[in-house]
């Protein structure tokens, strides 16, 4: 079986080289967000491509592993786990791109009070911090680390909640600022859902490796 050895490896940075590409992706939207450069959001957009390519060549690569191999145990949980992941990973290449055209879309900077009430940008450092230990507890094999995600989503969760709230509050006292208010709150959702594509990604890390389901289940199972 040392051929599926192989190839399970070779998938595996694939994977990895997927996630970098994707972190890469919200990690520059991030950017543009905060210095308005509408160049780096236009980068983001084109780039959104290469995602779609790389989720294309996982998803085919997983099939002739099966086809070929047939593998059991930790082996199949190890591929029907990386083709959630490389679903997951490309709907958060969707998200960066999203928040990217907002950038492009957009007249002016957003006001530095809008940004501090509505906590914007530490949900948003958050959501990157969580890619990104996903992609440490996969390479690392850490299943520890994979559920230190689901309470940094308690976070997420929590600035979206109070969003509605917050910003009409902001919209009353700065009816001028309406359009960027709106801009801001569909940003925070789009980010909420990065958080949620984390912890899918998150549980399937810990199938993989624990043989433990954890849908609709206590995450600290």
């Amino acid at each position: 079986m040392a051929q599926l050895e192989s190839e399970l490896q070779l998938l595996k940075t694939e994977a990895i080289n997927m996630w970098t590409l994707v972190n890469s992706q919200l990690s520059k939207a991030r950017q543009a967000f905060v210095t308005f450069d509408k160049d780096l959001a236009r980068e983001v957009v084109l780039k959104e491509k290469r995602v779609n390519g790389s989720e294309l060549k996982i998803d085919r690569d997983c099939e002739n592993i099966f086809a070929l191999f047939c593998p059991v145990a930790i082996d199949l949980r190890f591929l029907l786990a990386v083709l959630k992941i490389n679903s997951n990973l490309e709907r958060i290449g969707d998200i960066a791109e999203g928040i990217a055209k907002y950038i492009i879309d957009t007249d002016s900077p957003f006001s530095e009070e809008l940004l501090k009430v509505s906590r914007i940008l530490p949900m948003y450092e958050e959501s990157v911090n969580m890619l990104s230990d996903t992609q440490d507890a996969f390479e690392k094999e850490d299943t520890i680390l994979a559920r230190s995600v689901f309470k940094k989503d308690d976070f997420l969760d929590n600035v979206n909640r109070s969003s509605h709230r917050v910003l009409e509050e902001y919209i009353k006292a700065h009816p001028e600022e309406t359009s960027q208010a709106l801009w801001i709150l569909s940003t925070i959702r789009k980010l909420e859902r990065v958080g949620d594509q984390a912890k899918n990604i998150a549980e399937e890390i810990i199938f993989y490796l624990e043989a433990k389901v954890l849908k609709h289940k206590g995450k600290f199972v």
